[in-house]
């Protein structure tokens, strides 16, 4: 019977196994494609990075040189905090980007986690656990008649041999009645 039930447990299992799979299947291939994208989107990011640091690097040299060849230092000096406004900006921005890289990593690592989660209730496995129960289910079945059988078998002889006993006692009590008045008789001849 706890078989029974354990085997209707197991085969609800893996309906509701194949329901949220077949529910959840659109939002882990719609994450899959956002990993993607947003691994496409950090590499490009990284790039453009790589740039902003070629041009800030860039922009600083020909600051230096500027600072060393031109006459007009107010104009030079204007032009030195434009480019160092400019490559403040650029580090913010470049400190903005790595922060939404890492929150990508966060999300990207959490949605890996979900899918190893989902894929734990692996349903072949499931179905082959479920046909090997199923299977000795069957075995334990087939034993259980077989005992009933030798039990009802045991029963039945057990009665019959205890008809015996009965009918031999009553048998022995009717020979030590006859024995008895037997032996009465003989006493009432002899006197």
């Amino acid at each position: 019977m706890n078989d029974t039930l354990t085997l209707n447990k197991l085969e609800k299992l893996l309906e509701m196994e194949t329901q949220i799979r077949a529910e959840y299947k659109p939002q882990l291939e719609e994450k899959d494609a956002s990993i993607a994208q947003l691994s496409a989107e950090k590499a490009t990011l990284e790039t453009k990075i790589a740039d902003m640091e070629k041009t800030i690097a860039t922009q600083l040299a020909t600051i230096t040189e500027l600072s060393g060849k031109s006459k007009d230092t107010s104009s030079l000096e204007q032009r030195n905090r434009e480019l160092h406004n400019r490559s403040e900006n650029m580090k913010e921005e470049v400190a903005s980007v790595k922060s939404r890289i890492k929150s990508l990593q966060k999300d990207l690592a959490s949605e890996r986690a979900e899918l190893a989660e989902l894929k734990k209730y692996d349903p072949q496995r499931l179905r082959k656990n479920l046909d090997a129960s199923k299977k000795k289910l069957a075995d334990k079945t087939k034993a259980a008649d077989k005992l009933q059988k030798s039990l009802n078998q045991v029963r039945s002889e057990n009665a019959e041999l205890e008809q015996k006993i009965k009918d031999l006692e009553a048998k022995l009590e009717a020979i030590e009645a006859e024995r008895a008045d037997q032996a009465d008789e003989g006493q009432q001849a002899a006197a």
